[in-house]
């Protein structure tokens, strides 16, 4: 390791002065040798303040001879002005010139370098250091410089040759079949995706102009179909208005006569009762109307036949026993009434001096108070329909005189069985009456009356079960509880008017009408719903006729209104069906439903009518 020599006074050389330059020392040299660029001598501080000239790095020395002066300073090299090629960008021929010039540079430097070892003899030795430093410099600055015009020439030659090497590369590649394959591959590939592409928005446009199409189309078609709607809802609302007023005014007409032929009946029941006292004729009860009439929706054109059921009661010293048929013998629910006499020598209740027909001889009973029911109107002791009815007429005959619709009307007796008919006519209108007589099943609304099965031969001491009143008292709740214009009764009206020439019996579609309003909300049968309720009708009686099977509406049905009154037997007895004969003849079913479909098309032009 080198050692400063800078030992304040004593550093000096033999004779040398303090602040003197030396031996070759030029006063320019100390300017050079601490130039800028040229490697600074490191500026430590001895003792007493002055600075060592130990350089940076430490190096060995070469011996300078002593002897040698140099007389002026080496210029200071300017690279940036020597290598102009660095500044701008390189090309080959600058490239060549840059690399030549900076190898003649280095031997410069070297030959300089061996020159300061030769005469390093003749220097002192602060001045051989300062210059071989300084020669270290240089050498490392153009080995740097060096490896940059190498890199510079790497890259441009790079740059260069790279096309070169992708027309190789392409040129090579071109020379294999694998090559072409897989251009081709990627070439219908490209084609594919371009014709997808090319039909995708094809289809776009063609669905979008489908689309506008559409909807353009849909709405005229909603608008054709709200014009439709409105000139149906228009048409609807004339036709049911013109069907309310109508069914106002027909109700109406209906409830008048059906009241006056009411208290018709009453009036000759309660004159029977106090004319005749004897028990050779049942005691008349207070009548009930039933039928269309009364229930309100009696088919227009037709001859309005007031029904009315006139309920029976034994008189003192009988009782009535229902025993139900054998249904071997006959159809199920029919009765025979058997009538047994009572001893009434203890009753108190009973009027006048009435003797006991158990007690008393039968010559002494028919002096006094006349013959038993069951030598008047019963058969082998049982109650005999025929001659109860017959024995009713006479009653009538007897008793009209004594009524005061006597004055204003005449009565002609028309002739029947097991009911009686009657007219009465006045000056401006007319009445067709049938008086039907029936016994009360307990305290219920179900009746054991005097009409006949249809279709059946019944023998005179059958009387057949009877829910018309019960049917007239369901309709008169429903009526209660519907809302204002009676469109149920309407509904059932204009269908009943269409069975003219049909197999239909008006009972069957009353039986449809009375299921369907007890499970349709009564608030569906209204003005708005007034043509629906029609097709539910149409509707519900095709699906009967498919199954072959119409349910009687009170036998086995528990969904009967808790108001009206029914025997619990005939609540839980098996549904009796109403289209046993079409389950029997398939002919019969077609020929029901042709029917069907011809009372369908008589109801729209009846509609139209009616508009």
């Amino acid at each position: 390791m080198s050692e400063c020599t800078c030992r304040g006074e004593a550093g000096l050389r033999p004779g040398q002065k303090p602040g003197s330059l030396g031996v070759g020392a030029h006063p320019a040299s100390r300017s050079w040798l601490l130039a800028p660029g040229a490697g600074h001598a490191a500026a430590a501080t001895v003792p007493g303040g002055r600075a060592c000239c130990l350089p940076a790095a430490s190096f060995p020395l070469l011996p300078v001879p002593s002897s040698l002066w140099l007389p002026s300073p080496l210029p200071t090299p300017q690279l940036p002005f020597l290598l102009p090629s660095l500044q701008a960008p390189l090309n080959s021929f600058s490239l060549l010139q840059a690399m030549v010039f900076t190898k003649l540079l280095l031997w410069v430097v070297q030959q300089l370098i061996l020159n300061v070892r030769v005469v390093s003899d003749e220097l002192d030795e602060a001045t051989r250091e300062r210059m071989e430093h300084r020669a270290k410099q240089l050498s490392r600055e153009m080995a740097r410089l060096l490896q940059e015009l190498e890199q510079k020439s790497q890259e441009q030659r790079s740059k260069e040759q790279s096309p070169v090497a992708w027309r190789a590369l392409l040129f090579a590649a071109l020379q294999h079949w694998q090559f072409w394959a897989i251009a081709g591959i990627l070439l219908l590939l490209i084609l594919g995706l371009y014709w997808c592409l090319r039909k995708r928005s094809h289809e776009e446009d063609s669905s979008s102009e489908e689309d506008r199409a559409s909807n353009s189309s849909r709405e005229e078609e909603e608008h054709e179909e709200q014009n439709a709607e409105d000139e149906v809802n228009e048409y609807a609302n004339d036709l049911e208005r013109h069907f309310e007023e109508d069914i106002q005014w027909t109700y109406q007409n209906l409830f008048t006569e059906c009241q006056y032929v009411m208290e018709f009946v009453n009036a000759f029941t309660l004159a029977a009762k106090h004319v005749f006292l004897d028990s050779s004729v049942p005691e008349l009860q207070p009548c009930f109307g039933i039928g269309s009439a009364h229930e309100g929706w009696h088919p227009h054109g037709e001859n309005i036949i007031h029904q009315v059921l006139v309920p029976l009661a034994p008189p003192p010293g009988h009782t009535f026993l229902p025993e139900l048929c054998d249904p071997g013998e006959m159809p199920e629910g029919n009765f025979r009434i058997r009538v047994e006499l009572e001893c009434t020598c203890m009753n108190e209740q009973v009027e006048g001096n009435m003797l006991c027909f158990l007690h008393h001889d039968e010559d002494e009973l028919n002096w006094n108070q006349g013959p038993s029911l069951l030598h008047t109107v019963c058969t082998n002791s049982y109650l005999d329909v025929q001659k109860t009815v017959r024995r009713f007429r006479q009653l009538l005959k007897t008793c009209w005189s004594l009524l005061p619709h006597s004055n204003r009307w005449r009565l002609t007796m028309l002739p029947g069985t097991r009911s009686c008919k009657l007219k009465m006519e006045g000056e401006e209108q007319e009445f067709t009456i049938e008086i039907i007589l029936g016994v009360q099943q307990g305290n219920s609304d179900i009746f054991m009356s005097s009409q006949a099965n249809e279709g059946v031969f019944t023998p005179g001491t059958i009387w057949t079960t009877s829910c018309a009143v019960a049917e007239a008292k369901f309709f008169r709740l429903v009526t209660e509880q519907a809302p204002r214009g009676n469109f149920h009764l309407r509904c059932l009206q204009l269908c009943a008017s269409t069975l003219v020439g049909t197999g239909f019996s008006s009972y069957t579609l009353k039986t449809v009408v009375m299921h369907l309003l007890n499970t349709t909300p009564l608030s569906g049968w209204c003005r708005t719903h007034f043509l629906l309720r029609l097709d539910d009708i149409m509707s519900y009686l095709w699906h009967c006729l498919e199954e072959r099977r119409l349910n009687h509406f009170f036998f086995g049905n528990e969904k009967i209104p808790e108001e009206i009154v029914v025997p619990p037997a005939l609540q839980r007895a098996e549904p009796v069906n109403l289209f046993q004969h079409l389950a029997r003849d398939p002919d019969a079913q077609a020929e029901a439903m042709r029917e069907l479909l011809d009372m369908q098309d008589r109801l729209v032009r009846m509609l139209n009518d009616g508009h």
